[in-house]
């Protein structure tokens, strides 16, 4: 056989394995769930409530007489790089959107996040705005604002741009993922391929690289330019899984890598204790462990138990700092013998307990029902129209004389007046 049609032999043998292999990872149903996944984004919410809880800079943040530094030096200066989570998430988010996205339409993906994501935010700030209110009629200071206007804006997920503060303080992330979705969803309205996806990346980075050049503040919020190469690296790792890995999203991932550790320089800036090439090292890690949970054989990976963290990452990340931390303040101020490390394990159990309560009560039962009633309200059957027999109670209409005259003529063959 010739080499030419050896070559048209093998194409012929892959192909069907590839369409296989995508159809099965990545069904929009679900099935396609990665455990190994779900346990990076439970490695990126512990790392993120360390950060908050230990690695805090912020002076005498447990009062007067608990300093983390002298407590526990080498826990606050680990703990300290915590930050990275979030980064972290972002780069999840590039992997697990792509995903979400492929075989949706515009539409249906919309229901999904909205249905994800929504309940259980809308439970957590009114979690939040109830215990703050608890606290002022209890005589105390509440850390989250409680005012009605600003719950308001809150419940609508994007409190910044309407000029109020955040009640949950690290929802602040969930306006920036929500522009991201609107970017996906933009390009789902062009049409879900592989080469679009790949130029979708590189047009990206270059877009952000340039309203950053520009220093324009409408294009870093429109196109994301801290945190672009974060998502463009997650979607061409997803590409690698669905696809298989070749030169060009090798390149693709290189290009978003390079982009990302060159602007991370300006958050480690807002992190005095932090040091650009060990946060750039831990950064890289994440992303080799994400690699290693889409190629190698990490991704068959099927343990239930990291299904489940990963399904209570969502609302522990949401209640962590804005319920966890009160609580543990709480354990220091009425308990003082317990002790800084005990107080926090406390507020940190309290915060796991609530999400799972959360994501029982909340996202298993509201997410579903909300999805159902969104999916059906696409598509929405046209409602009855009245017949002249019904009236307006559903009863029989009543006619005037007149018109039944006119009814009778006409059913004898004659016009009426005529």
């Amino acid at each position: 056989m010739s080499e030419p049609a050896l070559r048209e032999a093998a194409r012929t043998t892959l192909r069907p394995a590839r369409a296989a292999r995508a159809r099965a990872t990545d069904a929009p149903d679900g099935s396609g769930r990665l455990a190994a996944v779900d346990g990076l984004r439970l490695l990126a919410a512990v790392a993120v409530a360390a950060y908050h809880f230990l690695g805090t800079p912020t002076p005498r943040f447990w009062g007067e007489h608990h300093d983390l530094p002298q407590a526990a030096p080498l826990l606050h200066a680990v703990s300290g790089y915590g930050w990275l989570g979030v980064e972290a998430f972002f780069l999840i988010s590039g992997f697990v959107i792509c995903m979400s996205c492929w075989g949706r339409t515009p539409a249906r993906f919309a229901v999904s996040r909205i249905a994800r994501l929504f309940p259980l935010y809308w439970a957590v700030v009114l979690i939040v705005v109830a215990m703050g209110t608890v606290t002022v009629l209890a005589g105390q200071r509440s850390g989250a604002p409680t005012d009605l206007r600003t719950t308001l804006g809150n419940l609508t997920m994007i409190p910044g741009p309407l000029g109020v503060d955040f009640t949950a303080g690290v929802a602040w992330t969930l306006w920036v993922e929500a522009r991201f979705y609107l970017l996906m969803g933009a390009l789902l309205l062009i049409g879900l391929t592989y080469l679009r996806v790949v130029a979708f990346g590189f047009l990206w980075l270059v877009l952000a690289s340039v309203g950053r050049e520009l220093d324009s503040a409408v294009l870093d919020e429109l196109l994301l330019s801290q945190y672009a190469g974060l998502f463009v690296a997650g979607i061409a790792c997803y590409l690698m899984h669905r696809f298989g890995p070749n030169l060009l999203l090798w390149l693709l991932t290189g290009f978003a890598w390079c982009y990302t550790l060159t602007v991370l320089d300006d958050r480690v800036a807002t992190h005095p204790t932090s040091n650009w090439v060990v946060s750039a090292s831990v950064l890289t890690g994440f992303l080799v462990l994400l690699a290693l949970a889409a190629l190698s054989r990490l991704r068959h990976l099927s343990w239930p138990a990291l299904v489940h963290a990963g399904a209570l990452t969502y609302p522990f990340y949401l209640v962590h700092q804005s319920v966890g931390i009160p609580v543990s303040r709480g354990a220091l101020k009425s308990l003082p013998s317990l002790g800084l490390l005990p107080s926090v394990a406390a507020g940190l159990l309290f915060s796991l307990l609530l999400a799972a309560v959360l994501n029982r009560q909340v996202d298993r039962r509201l997410g579903p029902l909300l999805r159902r009633r969104l999916t059906a309200a696409l598509d929405p059957a046209p409602a009855p129209q009245r017949t002249e027999t019904e009236g307006q109670d559903g009863g029989p209409a009543h006619h005037p004389p007149h018109r039944l005259a006119r009814e009778r003529l006409r059913s004898n063959g004659r016009a009426p007046f005529g």
